[in-house]
């Protein structure tokens, strides 16, 4: 009888591993493919936009990342370890919310890079912020086809790249062509915070 009451815990948990094993390995190779990219809505920022007179060289006149957010950051990271991505080159957008949760997630150096910047007070910039976009794509996936590629953005380009609106946090997995476009997408949400 103990025997029995030791070994059906190792067995339930044998087989809850093996069930969540194809997640792990999907997303993991999926990013390693050479076709596929990341691209995750920066963690919580209490507030909407930016105070006017913003400054991207001074984080403290921009809305940033409050407690939930830096935690939320964190969590994500955690579940990209989960999901097998333990190192990725890491690029975001200038400003001080996305390149903190960059940071946070823990997968390596964080790239700062205009491609990634919002348009939200100029959205006359949309085409060309996702050319721009497209361009990186297609560079880093020539450049570094197995690395694990994570994009860290704002929710206009999100949108206006996958045609899809995220909440913060929420990551989507982008197939794309060999010029950076878009050609399907899977949403992740963002792990509870």
């Amino acid at each position: 009888m103990k025997f029995i009451r030791l070994i059906t815990p190792l067995l339930v948990g044998s087989l809850l591993s093996l069930m969540a094993g194809p997640l792990r390995a999907s997303l993991a190779d999926d990013l390693s493919d050479g076709q596929h990219v990341l691209l995750m809505r920066h963690a919580d920022a209490p507030g909407y936009g930016d105070p006017a007179g913003y400054q991207l060289e001074k984080c403290s006149t921009q809305r940033n990342l409050g407690a939930k957010g830096r935690k939320q950051a964190v969590l994500i990271g955690q579940w990209l370890t989960q999901q097998g991505i333990i190192h990725a080159k890491v690029f975001s957008s200038p400003w001080c919310r996305c390149l903190d949760t960059a940071r946070l997630l823990n997968k390596g150096p964080v790239t700062m890079t205009s491609a990634l910047g919002s348009f939200f007070d100029e959205m006359s910039l949309e085409k060309q912020k996702t050319q721009d976009l497209e361009s990186l794509i297609q560079t880093q996936l020539k450049e570094n086809p197995k690395a694990s590629l994570i994009l860290v953005t704002h929710h206009v380009n999100i949108q206006a790249y996958a045609d899809k609106v995220v909440n913060v946090g929420d990551m989507v997995l982008v197939k794309v062509d060999q010029n950076g476009k878009s050609i399907s997408h899977q949403i992740y949400p963002s792990p509870s915070y």
